[in-house]
């Protein structure tokens, strides 16, 4: 059967085309056609996850997931499936949650039927065999373990430990070797057998639904996925229920004192609640989430941050299904907001008591569903697999009319449905977690999943009266209605289509860059305002001044622009690599208002003592947390540190932190504004007259009047951003100890520097990396089993391109990886050589493909094209150019690419391998040291001295500045 096209509700703008169908299998399908699309995308959602596992089987939901991707009756060769899918300009991917599986592709239009064939045969008659399955349970067990020293996923597990062991929110989700290997054989259980038995048993189409995404006509979609959809069996399983409260009075009323990784105080506050699906219409946590979280001054968050005790405050809810919700406030602490914890959940309820008496007020209520409407119906045109794969998740739980809408746009106001939600979070159903390392001496009981330590107390609801009372006075009232609120939706009119950006001024301080909205005819516009200051990063200590500075700025902002923000006017102030910068996006009617508020902010600059302490205690525990970072994310920091003129370590940044003071940045502030030279880009839905007054006033602010804040740069000041040269035919080694001895993880970064941003060899360079991409994967992870973390990526450094391999194993030490990307590339060599023209070509067109895809959004466009400006390059035609050179590259001139720069011991390659050594491989590093390098490697003893040593390449454009790591 098929619904309407207008029984689903869908955005103002939207000229896409929907239909639902149910196949005679009881797949439910939506299928959406969109002419103008560039990729095809697929997204299954199975309505089974890992509260199914069996009892004594953790993990075997997300495990089968992983071997779905293998290989089929109808297409046998493993991993064929995403080998078709990248090597045809793709993506593929999937996730388990506690109630859903999801699946999900996207892939270059021409080549859509037959991946989508491929994709069926996953629920259809997909292989699993013996040798396959254990190679996976490995990989399931590698990235679990690269999870174990992860925060997030510590208290996410401690709070479902702290709950009902009968119910499957207790469980154990992810899988490791095992509760997927070793427990099942002590019972006498095939993992093989019971994966088999699990599939065969749950993934039924009654319980799957599909979105399909094409240009094709709904006619002609519906003819392909009856098709290819209609064989996955039925057994008309009951949908999946849990009934039943995760969390029995012990686990209510509780003050759970956990011991983190990282540095840092959090606390976490969460009540269970009715679940919000039954009332999405009506909104309650749009309105409970709006107020609890608002920022703004008589906020929650506002007290605690002029009190110093909270750098941050988000309200929003939690771990949900079908049966149950929680709602969730978690609060990032300041070291004095950890000595008052008492009194900051005394603030929290003392709020939420007011919000309780108050009543439900429906101008709030009208003005978040102005909102929420406006947003709806002129919501950006994403990426065809991102906008899917979140209606296929909620296909499951709202009727059909809603799969678009779900409860973005609450509808119907009922104050007592509100009222309920608010009520239920009262100070009898409350869970408190409160982290941080200070507890490692008195929690002493062990989460065993992740060893996360933590310790338990009772709070009652006096204790709780105790804190509210004893509370600090502070003035917590609602929100003022929003002025940001746009009422000016129109759109300008244009005459003709502008392709590229224009440079409407240039001076010696100054230039505009102008790019009207010609092809997305939405309310919309971007701007960005880039200070190039030469004094921002001349040292460590400038450079952390710098970031004190932005943080500081946005601080001071949020109480004023917190509004914008939840009106959908977004802005960001940062440091960059020469200074700092200034972007916002959003509706055009109120961006202006915002923009000059900001200017003026920067201009006006003062540093408050009491928030410049806030700042640099927040910023010194993010450089403390360096040292906890996945080793692979430390691999690329110490190759970004190699290859950077002067970049700065991060020790040099912590170091000098702990010096500084609030006259220290007072004195620099005006220091780094005296000179600069400022680059301006206005997109969207403004006129060339009003881009041309808001540089007027940016202008008069900082370079006019009788003492002006800036002065011009001196043509010696415009800062060049250098790369490191690698010497021709020379590998280099970097081995170094990871960070956190706790950490098993090893990690290794092999590096191959090709060249300087050139058109032809950026092509070659990019299909390559399109060919073997897949086939490295296939091979270092999938077959070898390294590590979960396994991938082949392009790499630019300031137009500087590269390849990288990075890969994150327990299994071998880094050494022995490189050992094993070596040999890859041999092997690779052979099947380059072998590679038909028939297959080249066709990767030659999927390239293509992918180069002309349309842009989907003004923030998309005006990223690319900003890109090219502050990168200097200034190719706005750069996908043009490329394509045309695709289309003139031959077999034989990749092959050659491939012998000059990437082949083992090819005459111009540049090598350079991060490895870091985990702790069961730290003895492995004296020994890599030990050994005789073979000639043309040298190892990096010292980073600083090697690039101090180096060549470094020309620069594209001055006014770039150093890297801050």
């Amino acid at each position: 059967m098929a619904l309407s096209r207008d029984e689903i509700v869908k955005p103002r703008t939207d000229k896409r085309e929907y239909r639902r169908i149910v196949l005679s299998n009881s797949l439910q399908v939506l299928l959406i056609s969109d002419p103008e699309t560039d990729k095809s995308a697929a997204s299954m959602d199975v309505g089974v996850g890992s509260f199914s596992d069996p009892v004594g089987l953790e993990g075997l939901a997300h495990f089968l997931e992983h071997m779905l991707f293998y290989a089929s009756e109808k297409y046998p060769l493993e991993d064929s499936y995403s080998k078709y899918i990248s090597e045809h300009g793709g993506h593929t991917n999937a996730f388990t949650y506690s109630e859903q599986t999801n699946y999900h592709f996207d892939v270059n239009n021409d080549c859509f039927e037959e991946a989508l064939d491929r994709f069926a045969q996953f629920f259809i008659k997909p292989l699993m065999s013996a040798e396959a399955t254990m190679r996976e349970i490995k990989a399931v067990d590698s990235e679990c373990q690269m999870n174990l020293l992860s925060d997030a996923w510590r208290m996410s597990q401690l709070q479902k430990h702290l709950s009902n062991e009968g119910l499957p929110y207790h469980k154990f989700n992810i899988g490791n070797w095992e509760t997927l290997e070793v427990r099942p054989k002590a019972k006498g259980l095939d993992t093989r057998e019971e994966l088999i038995k699990f599939y065969k048993e749950h993934y039924s189409a009654n319980l799957m639904h599909l979105v399909i995404y094409a240009k094709e006509s709904l006619d002609e979609l519906q003819g392909v996925v009856e098709e290819k959809f209609q064989a996955i069996p039925n057994h008309e399983r009951s949908c999946f229920s849990f009934p039943g409260q995760p969390f029995l009075s012990e686990h209510l009323q509780i003050l759970a004192r956990a011991v983190p990784i990282q540095e840092g105080h959090e606390l976490r506050i969460s009540w269970p609640i009715t679940p919000w699906i039954l009332h999405y219409k009506e909104g309650p946590m749009h309105y409970l989430s709006h107020l609890i979280g608002h920022e703004a001054e008589g906020s929650v968050f506002y007290a605690l941050k002029t009190l110093g005790w909270a750098t941050s405050l988000y309200a929003s809810e939690g771990d949900c299904t079908s049966d149950f919700s929680v709602f969730e406030v978690a609060i990032d602490l300041t070291d004095a907001g950890h000595e008052h914890m008492q009194d900051v959940v005394g603030l929290l309820f003392k709020y939420i008591m007011l919000l309780q008496r108050s009543g439900v007020c429906k101008w709030i209520f009208d003005e978040l569903a102005a909102v929420s409407q406006t947003e709806f119906n002129y919501r950006d045109k994403n990426d065809p697999i991102n906008y899917i794969v979140g209606i296929s998740y909620y296909m499951h739980k709202y009727p059909p009319e809603d799969w678009l809408v779900q409860s973005s746009m609450p509808t119907d106001f009922n104050p007592s449905t509100i009222q309920m939600h608010l009520d239920q979070l009262s100070q009898d159903n409350f869970r408190i977690f409160w982290i941080s390392k200070k507890f490692e001496a008195e929690a002493q009981t062990v989460e065993p999943w992740f060893g996360t330590r933590y310790g338990i107390e009772k709070i009652t609801s006096s204790t709780i009266q105790d804190w509210i009372h004893s509370a600090p006075d502070k003035n917590l009232h609602l929100p003022v209605p929003n002025v940001f609120v746009p009422t000016d939706l129109s759109v300008k009119d244009k005459q003709e289509k502008v392709t590229w950006p224009s440079l409407l001024r240039k001076s010696s301080y100054f230039s505009l860059w102008y790019k009207p909205d010609t092809l997305f005819f939405m309310p919309k516009a971007y701007i960005t305002v880039d200070f190039s200051c030469p004094l921002a990063s001349v040292s460590p200590e400038a450079s952390v001044l710098t970031d004190i500075f932005t943080e500081l700025l946005m601080d001071y902002l949020n109480e004023y622009a917190y509004y914008a923000q939840v009106a959908g006017l977004y802005y960001w102030i940062g440091s960059t690599n020469s200074g700092f910068q200034v972007t916002m996006v959003g509706y055009n009617h109120k961006l202006r208002v915002l923009l000059e508020t900001v200017v003026k902010k920067v201009a006006t600059f003062e540093v408050k003592p009491d928030r410049f302490v806030v700042i640099k205690e927040k910023m010194t525990k993010a450089y403390e947390n360096y040292k906890f970072q996945q080793p692979y994310e430390q691999a690329m920091y110490y190759c970004s540190l190699i290859l950077y003129d002067q970049a700065w370590p991060w020790t040099e940044g912590l170091e000098v932190l702990s010096q500084l003071q609030a006259d220290d940045l007072s004195r620099f502030v005006p220091m780094l504004l005296s000179r600069a030279f400022l680059e301006c880009y206005v997109a969207g839905n403004i006129e060339q007259d009003e881009a041309e007054t808001i540089s007027n006033q940016i202008e008069d602010t900082f370079f006019k009047g009788l003492n002006p804040i800036c002065q011009p740069l001196f043509s010696s000041q415009h800062l060049a951003n250098r790369v490191v040269k690698l010497d021709r035919g020379m590998s280099y080694i970097y081995p170094v100890e990871g960070l956190n001895i706790k950490d098993e993880n090893s990690a290794l970064l092999h590096y191959i520097q090709v060249h300087r941003d050139d058109i032809k060899l950026n092509v070659k360079l990019q299909l390559f990396a399109l060919l073997a991409k897949q086939a490295a994967f296939h091979q270092l992870r999938t077959v070898e089993q390294l590590g979960y973390m396994t991938f082949l990526t392009r790499r630019n450094d300031s137009g500087i391109r590269g390849l990288q391999f990075v890969i994150q194993s327990t299994v071998k030490g880094p050494g022995q990886i490189d050992l094993r990307v070596e040999n890859f590339l041999s092997m690779y060599e052979s099947k380059l050589r072998e590679m038909s023209n028939d297959e080249f070509k066709n990767n030659v067109n999927a390239l293509i493909n992918m180069k002309l895809e349309k842009v989907k959004n003004l923030s998309e466009e005006s990223s690319y094209y900003w890109n090219e400006i502050s990168e200097g390059t200034l190719k706005f035609d750069r996908k043009e150019c490329e394509v045309a050179a695709l289309r003139q590259l031959t077999q034989d001139e990749l092959l050659d690419f491939f012998n000059d720069y990437i082949k083992i011991g090819a005459p111009q390659k540049r090598t350079l391998s991060i490895r870091v050594y985990g702790s069961p491989h730290s003895s492995e590093l004296a020994a890599d040291r030990s050994q005789e390098l073979p000639p043309n490697c040298a190892e990096i003893e010292d980073i600083l001295s090697f690039r101090r040593s180096q060549p470094l390449y020309a620069s594209f454009k001055g006014g770039v500045g150093h890297m801050k790591l």
